[in-house]
């Protein structure tokens, strides 16, 4: 038998992390067409509503239901505008790990949305989950995405070299295939205690811009 997550929401203060829905797909279609997801993840480009609701309806319920990982789409809570999403995937069941991926939509930056998504996944995954481990993977230059890594509580495991392809623009307006190291990031359940109590002590850290 499959092991699965529960098909679940997860509250925070300001967030909501819930399934996502067709009425998502515009938005996500806006959202995943951002130059900045463009450079750093491997989705389509252009990215269509097609594509938008091939992942809301098919691909993202897919990831729960045969066992992969689970995904997440963000809304603000007092709005419930789509600002992101979370994705676990590559789930080893038997050692009960996983690796977050997230995505901030533009107009969401800087309000520190990611990190509170990601830690709330991994309070949920520790938890009530039992997990013991979850990775995050951040391209060298992607300062923003590691930042919100640090911000969480992980830890600097080291580089897998020449690992990612990225994109970057080219001076007719285009995009080109870049490679890229991964810097490899760890959380595990003593991790979210330790930030706890650097956070319960006044050692907590202001908002970094959110993407992935």
């Amino acid at each position: 038998m499959t092991s699965t997550f529960p098909d679940i929401s997860i509250s925070t203060e300001r967030l909501v992390l819930r399934p996502f829905e067709e009425g998502d797909v515009p938005a996500l279609a806006d959202m995943m067409n951002d130059e900045l997801v463009t450079a750093w993840t491997s989705v389509p480009h252009p990215y269509t509503r097609d594509d938008a609701r091939a992942w809301a309806t098919r691909i993202a319920p897919a990831e729960r239901a045969e066992g992969r990982g689970i995904v997440f789409a963000v809304t603000e809570l007092l709005t419930q505008r789509l600002v992101g999403a979370v994705h676990l995937q590559r789930t080893d069941w038997r050692v009960r790990s996983t690796e977050v991926g997230y995505v901030t939509a533009r107009w969401a930056r800087g309000e520190g949305y990611a990190s509170e998504a990601v830690h709330a996944l991994a309070q949920w995954l520790f938890r009530d989950q039992k997990f013991e481990r979850m990775e995050l993977r951040t391209a060298a230059d992607n300062t923003a995405s590691q930042q919100v890594a640090q911000k969480i509580g992980s830890i600097n495991e080291g580089v897998l070299r020449n690992a990612w392809i990225a994109r970057s623009r080219t001076e007719d307006g285009g995009w080109t295939d870049i490679r890229t190291d991964l810097i490899v990031w760890s959380l595990l359940p003593e991790d979210l205690e330790d930030l706890a109590e650097a956070t319960a002590d006044g050692d907590g850290f202001s908002a970094y811009p959110d993407w992935d």
